[in-house]
């Protein structure tokens, strides 16, 4: 019993410890230094505590109002299959042109840009061969992210 109460004393001086002074001076080039030990030609500021404020209150989860609006579930699985044939359409579309920036990428490799030197020769243009082949890639990667997604969000879907 002893040690509880030299504990809740101990306790108690720790908080006093706590709670630091301060101190401010002012120098002749009106310079302002705050210290935590008295400084000569320094005053002792009393200072109010800090208010605090009491934690905002809890929520209870999903708890809606009771005049919120309900929606049926012929309603709801009308709006279903509504977003269901809109994700279908995206994926369709998104395969024809999946499959059109696989074309264009394939005529640009067989076709390679070329230049026609000043000495009448034609030769192919590297550089600009790789910056167009380039571009057709990412088109192709880019239908097939969109495709991984839309498939993503039907299967979701479907459950």
């Amino acid at each position: 019993m002893k040690l509880r109460y030299l504990l809740v004393l101990w306790s108690l001086c720790c908080a006093n410890w706590a709670q630091a002074e301060i101190y401010k001076r002012i120098d002749a080039d009106g310079h302002v230094t705050y210290s935590s030990t008295p400084l000569k030609g320094a005053k002792k500021l009393h200072l109010e505590p800090l208010p605090t404020l009491p934690p905002p209150p809890r929520t209870r989860g999903n708890e809606g109002a009771a005049d919120f609006p309900r929606v049926n579930s012929a309603t709801q699985k009308d709006r279903d299959n509504t977003r269901r044939q809109i994700l279908e359409d995206e994926l369709a579309t998104e395969e024809k042109a999946l499959a059109e920036a696989r074309r264009d990428w394939q005529d640009g490799a067989e076709n390679p840009e070329t230049y026609t030197g000043k000495d009448g020769k034609v030769y192919r243009n590297v550089a600009k061969q790789d910056e167009k082949m380039g571009g057709l890639q990412e088109q192709v990667q880019m239908h097939e992210k969109n495709i991984e997604a839309l498939k993503t969000e039907l299967s979701k879907r479907n459950k």
